[in-house]
């Protein structure tokens, strides 16, 4: 039998801030190499 941990209001409020967090991270790390493969590729610097 598994058994399920209950969590307070407090600790989904956190679990959801840092998912939220951490989303915002990736997606921007996913423009910042698109950006930066654009340029290589497009040769915009030069």
């Amino acid at each position: 039998m598994i058994e399920t941990v209950k969590l307070s209001e407090a600790q989904k409020k956190s679990r959801r801030n840092r998912n939220i967090a951490l989303g915002l991270v990736l997606a921007g790390l996913v423009v910042l190499f698109y950006i930066m493969t654009l340029v290589k590729i497009g040769g915009v610097g030069n």
